[in-house]
């Protein structure tokens, strides 16, 4: 192995590549087929009390706004997405009011609507996360970004982009990830993660200048997602990673990462 790997663990067979690629294939096949379609809860009707409700094309501001109920017009709630709700009015039309407007609302019978505040539920039912975690890599630092995605509440997507800060060389990473938890309706839910991308190596050698290379890449690993209040939530997850490389050998190394995360 070339002083100038990030890794310093011990090699293993060109063969693991087929087996890895194999065995992601296998699991985003089941997820695909098997993942349930989500069905909206029951929903409740609301009356306007406030002069209008402002309706977005999507949950945030970000999105713009299409339609505007009138006070005293009704709006059944289709669904909750932490602090937006999506609504559907007496006509028909459908689309998103945030969590603030929806406040001001009442119930048929003129009593207030108690729409609770952000917490595990919420934790568990949310469709979108960002964080970023920092940790070692085989020996360097390594610091994460990543982005996910949730297709039900037991199984997301998720990519991922690190850099990687070692003695003797520094890298790039990026990779897509499949992750499942057992429980995600528990406060600390452990979850196991299966992923593949690849990963740009760049040598500090000034004496021989060593050769960049780009190499593909796989992990399995696991960790805990554990919720800390409103949005926020911590991670701390273990990978084992196998770097399939251009030589005769392949490269495995192991990486452990902490940091935090938002949902959303």
């Amino acid at each position: 192995m070339s002083e100038h790997s990030i890794t310093t663990i011990p090699s293993t067979p060109q063969l693991t590549k087929s087996a890895w690629l194999i065995c992601l294939v296998a699991v985003v096949l089941q997820i695909f087929l098997t993942a349930p379609v989500e069905a909206a809860d029951d929903y409740r009707t609301v009356i306007v009390a406030d002069p209008y409700l402002e309706m977005h094309t999507g949950p945030g501001r970000g999105y713009p706004k299409f339609h505007v109920v009138d006070r005293g017009d009704s709006v059944d709630i289709l669904m909750q997405r932490t602090e937006w709700y999506l609504v559907r009015t007496d006509a028909g039309k459908e689309g998103w009011v945030d969590r603030e407007q929806m406040e001001l609302t009442l119930q048929p019978d003129g009593q207030e609507v108690d729409f609770g505040d952000i917490g595990l539920e919420d934790f568990t039912n949310s469709k979108w996360e960002l964080g970023v975690l920092a940790g070692d890599f085989g020996g360097a630092n390594i610091v994460s970004l990543y982005g996910g995605y949730s297709l039900n509440p037991n199984v997301s997507v998720e990519l991922w982009g690190s850099q990687i800060l070692g003695n003797f060389s520094n890298g790039w990473m990026g990779s897509v990830n499949i992750v499942h938890e057992a429980f995600p309706d528990w406060r600390v839910s452990p979850f196991f993660t299966l992923g593949a991308g690849a990963i740009y190596t760049e040598p500090k050698s000034t004496i021989i200048q060593g050769e960049d290379r780009t190499d593909q890449i796989g992990h399995v690993g696991g960790g805990f997602r554990i919720y800390a209040t409103r949005r926020f939530l911590l991670r701390a997850e273990y990978k084992s990673y196998v770097v399939f490389t251009s030589r005769d050998e392949n490269e495995e190394v192991e990486e452990w990462k902490v940091g935090f995360a938002f949902f959303f």
